[in-house]
């Protein structure tokens, strides 16, 4: 069951969704302006926001760009209307908005929008309990270390920096990965190979590729 708060100045739109999205089992919570949403989202820190464009008192995309500006926008935003053009959406999507549905909705079309909306937004709750469940000294914010090799001391532990570009990251990772395994296999790469299940071909140039020297410590024949 998810938290989805439906925003919309028109008083049928308002109670259709809150039908549809209630018996799907959610728990939905209804704003006709955007005073009332910024109450609503600041209670309840919404999984997702269904969000009219064409509102009396603040537009949505200008309600967007706000929670964009406070640092607010924390759950995906799906943008409703039947009369914005398709600057408007674009413009939108531009700010944040994760999509647009034109009215009158479809209900395949809401289901769909809603699904992709609270699967983002359980991917992101789950980087971030990730995030914050990291052992102390997991995360490195001081230049990285340099590049292991297969004869250098085994060590318990890997520092992997997260502040970094992921290829970067996976580089650093898969380096110290095949160096370790290569190091328990005393430089067998036939071995590492069959305990990883790469080909050992392509591990010889993925080998290559990180800068790991193969002939040191190679008590084991391939």
């Amino acid at each position: 069951m998810a938290n989805i708060l439906v925003v919309d100045d028109e008083h049928g739109i308002r109670d259709l969704l809150f039908e549809i999205l209630t018996d799907e089992g959610h728990q939905v919570d209804l704003a006709e302006n955007a005073a009332q949403a910024r109450v609503a989202r600041n209670k309840a820190c919404p999984d997702l926001v269904l969000l009219d464009i064409w509102m009396p008192d603040t537009d949505g995309v200008s309600l967007l760009k706000e929670w964009v500006g406070s640092g607010l926008l924390t759950m995906p935003v799906i943008m409703m209307s039947g009369h914005a053009t398709i600057e408007t959406a674009v413009a939108a999507t531009k700010l944040g908005a994760l999509s647009f549905l034109e009215k009158p909705i479809t209900l395949q079309k809401l289901m769909q929008a809603v699904e992709s909306g609270l699967k983002k937004s359980a991917l992101k709750a789950e980087a971030k309990a990730n995030q914050l469940t990291q052992p102390v000294g997991a995360l490195m914010t001081e230049a990285p270390p340099p590049p292991v090799s297969a004869s250098a001391s085994r060590k318990p532990d890997f520092l992997l920096r997260l502040n970094q570009p992921l290829r970067e990251a996976k580089e650093e990772f898969d380096r110290a990965y095949f160096s370790y395994h290569l190091e328990i296999e005393h430089g067998s790469v036939a071995r590492v190979a069959e305990k990883t299940g790469l080909e050992r071909t392509h591990l010889y140039r993925k080998l290559k590729q990180l800068g790991i020297d193969t002939t040191r410590n190679k008590h084991a024949g391939d």
